[in-house]
């Protein structure tokens, strides 16, 4: 298959590409899609490149269009005229080939959109495909798309999710003038999703009721399923626990599938590089060190230990706290006793072999590095952050 691209190097065509790339070079199988050519087209390309591609292609995704020009009429040429002579160029070589076109919600023209200049170009977009397809029996694919985010969304354009990202990340002022003001979110890979599935013969169709799409397979329009409908004030809050992580060390939930999720990927992508990497806390002593790596807020915490050869640390006990300790590196020894008892059970461990061993709740517990050269290195998982009001942990040799 030989896919045109109209707006390759815009948000949406980056990650279309990118993408259609794994597949075509065999990186991603998940996907029943033969791609042999990617023809990207852009602002900078030439008419003989736009004449070319459309004499060879077998899909077109019309992702080209004008969002912020300089003045208002150009959305009527950039979004209708291009649109106009991509399906004029087509004609001329006789290709039948599927066309999905990039619209927007605000071609609905309804509410704040009313007066939309740029919806009124998108409206006038989607008719023109609508009538190609009608004239020329070509099957087309109309997509009004909502708020899009991303990561390689350009911020301070179009976009509030990826300003908000990119200056919270950066620790630049941001404004909201409304914090109860809902946005419909439509993320990047599940937008891409959509777009590989009209390949396979699975797209989405729909209707609208006012600005909402409605799921209906004999709709004219096609749409993504899953968006997400946030207010303003909620992702700020989110990104400003994302920034705070690399102090606290809590994770916030981030559930599969869920718009946190998402946003976590989105906002993670606009670091600078000195925010990439930051410090951890090592609480050292002659007998080695001991580091809070990773803290959530309903699962506990992740810490790593590294004992000095020949050294036994622990040697306490909890009422309810229990704990994996994992040996990635070294020979150890742990043991365990139950309180009130005599019994002593042990486990020899390495990292030659990976295992993880219960911590059981009441019972004292050790852990002993039997080399006399090197570090005995121990991830350990506890079921609950540690409280140092509430520590649950009291000394008692094994």
């Amino acid at each position: 298959m030989k896919i045109l691209i109209t707006g390759a190097k815009g948000f949406v065509g980056q990650n279309l590409v990118a993408s259609l790339e794994n597949i075509r070079d065999g990186k991603d199988r998940t996907r029943n899609i033969v791609v042999e050519e990617i023809y990207e087209y852009d602002i900078d390309s030439t008419k003989e490149q736009l004449n070319k591609y459309c004499s060879d292609c077998d899909f077109v995704f019309n992702l080209a269009g004008v969002n912020r020009p300089k003045d208002q009429s150009e959305f009527m040429e950039g979004n209708f005229g291009f649109a106009n002579m991509l399906l004029d160029t087509l004609k001329k070589h006789h290709n039948k080939c599927g066309v999905m076109l990039s619209s927007s919600i605000q071609a609905t023209l309804l509410g704040r959109y009313a007066d939309s200049d740029y919806g009124k170009s998108k409206l006038a977009g989607e008719k023109l495909f609508f009538d190609y397809a009608n004239e020329t029996g070509t099957n087309v694919y109309v997509y009004r798309f909502p708020n899009l985010f991303g990561k390689w969304c350009k911020p301070n354009y179009n976009s509030a999710v990826a300003t908000f990202c990119n200056n919270i990340a950066n620790d630049l002022e941001i404004i909201v003038n409304d914090p109860d003001v809902e946005l419909e979110l439509l993320y990047i890979d599940d937008l891409v999703v959509e777009l590989l599935d009209i390949l396979e013969g699975k797209e989405h169709h729909c209707v609208f009721d006012g600005i909402n799409a409605v799921g209906n397979n004999d709709g004219k329009y096609c749409y993504v399923p899953t968006t997400h409908k946030v207010a303003l004030a909620k992702i700020v809050e989110l990104l400003e626990k994302f920034k705070n992580q690399s102090n606290t060390l809590v994770m916030p939930e981030i559930p599969e599938g869920s718009f946190d999720k998402k946003l976590y990927s989105t906002y993670l992508s606009y670091l600078p590089k000195e925010k990439i990497i930051f410090p951890l806390k090592m609480n050292t002593d002659e007998r080695g060190s001991f580091t809070e790596l990773l803290k959530t807020e309903n699962c506990g915490q992740i810490s790593v230990n590294i004992s000095k050869p020949g050294i036994t640390k622990g040697q306490h006990w909890h009422h309810s706290k229990w704990e994996f300790f994992i040996v990635v590196s070294g020979h150890g020894l742990i043991q365990e006793r139950k309180i009130g008892t005599d019994e002593v059970i042990e486990f020899e461990v390495s990292g030659d072999k990976i295992e993880a061993v219960y911590m059981l709740s009441g019972y004292t517990h050790n852990i002993i590095n039997l080399s006399k050269t090197d570090n005995l290195v121990t991830v350990m998982w506890a079921n609950e952050k540690f409280d140092p009001e509430h520590p649950d942990t009291y000394y008692e040799e094994v």
